[in-house]
């Protein structure tokens, strides 16, 4: 199974919307085949492991790190992975976790005793669960994985006054952030990040075959549309006022107004979990990221902290509201704590969530 969470971090970057899968058909302790996820449209890790078997697998055992589909869904897929598992007689299927999709769960594994087939689950299980945490994010809630993104001084600031931030972290961690970047499916930012530092918003530091979607919070539609963001690929941009003059063809306005005309972000992150959205990667500034936490709709947070202060005049990361009294403050659980360079990396999550 370890050998098939190796394989699914083959599909880190290309298998959105789909989730990263990897699959290992093993006959008399021998690897026969071995497969991940493929592009949108192709083949599943299972499919992908039995088109590359080295020899019959009638018999053999699939280690999956999710319990196979047993549908084709709208991927153009010929068949389902439960009807290629059958079709080339696997003995026994070993799957790391169930389907999240609470409508689904457990159903491929029951299909698959019900023809014969010895079934094992909850292997690895949460090494799998993590490796796909946008996905069983959308499944489970409708709504994808929102992890919040920030490089700051050791005082908590990202920014001089003025504005300038290029560069508080060096390239180990830039390089880093492109990393997160790439593995999520969509990357957001508001309009005051584009307005002040004219960002592309693409990944550039690391090879990637893959680039997210580009979305800007904008609640007035003032993204100007020379804009970088809005170079190349399809962009989306949340609204509270329609635009006053149409953005180019390949940039889509979503109007999303909530009570005081500004953007309502629980609706756009509804509105991405139904465009099959996983992981949300946020790199904003502190109003909308202050946003975010204050209406628990964050759910993680990439935090990159470089060896040096600020001071009291240069920007702070989250601006969140007043607190009455402490038992209010936003708990964290500390993931990860990481050198980079010079720098150190924190990944933390908000405690609403259960394992």
């Amino acid at each position: 199974m370890r050998q098939a969470l190796a394989l699914a971090h083959n599909a880190l970057y290309t298998a959105t919307p789909n989730p990263r899968v990897g699959c290992v058909i093993v006959r008399d302790g021998r690897v026969i085949g071995a497969g991940w996820t493929q592009p949108y449209g192709g083949h599943h890790a299972e499919q992908h492991a039995l088109a590359g078997c080295t020899e019959d697998p009638a018999g053999a055992t699939a280690y999956v790190t999710l319990e196979p589909c047993n549908h084709v869904g709208a991927s153009g897929r010929a068949e389902s992975c439960v009807a290629s598992l059958l079709r080339a007689k696997i003995g026994r299927v070993v799957a790391a976790t169930a389907d999240p999709n609470p409508r689904m769960a457990g159903e491929s594994l029951a299909a698959l005793r019900a023809a014969g087939v010895a079934v094992d689950s909850g292997v690895c299980e949460h090494e799998a669960r993590e490796l796909n945490i946008g996905f069983i994010r959308r499944m489970t809630h409708g709504r994808p994985w929102v992890r919040v993104k920030m490089a700051a001084s050791l005082d908590g600031r990202t920014a001089l006054a003025d504005g300038a931030s290029q560069w508080i972290t060096g390239p180990e961690a830039r390089a880093d952030g492109h990393a997160w970047r790439a593995r999520a499916c969509a990357v957001l930012t508001g309009i005051g990040t584009v307005l002040q530092d004219d960002p592309e918003m693409t990944v550039r530091a690391v090879a990637t075959p893959r680039q997210p979607r580009r979305i800007v919070v904008d609640r007035h539609a003032q993204t100007p549309h020379g804009a970088k963001i809005l170079q190349g690929d399809p962009v989306w941009i949340f609204t509270g006022d329609p635009p006053p003059t149409p953005f180019p063809p390949h940039v889509e306005a979503i109007s999303l107004p909530d009570a005081r005309r500004r953007v309502d972000l629980a609706a756009m992150l509804d509105e991405l979990g139904r465009r099959q959205i996983n992981e949300l990667h946020v790199e904003a500034g502190a109003k909308l990221a202050g946003a975010l936490l204050a209406q628990g709709l964050a759910d993680e947070l990439l935090l990159y902290f470089a060896p040096c202060l600020l001071g009291d005049d240069a920007r702070g990361m989250f601006a969140l509201p007043p607190l009455a009294s402490l038992d209010a403050r936003i708990a964290l659980d500390i993931r990860e704590w990481t050198r980079l360079g010079d720098d150190w990396r924190l990944v933390a999550r908000l405690k609403k969530w259960e394992d």
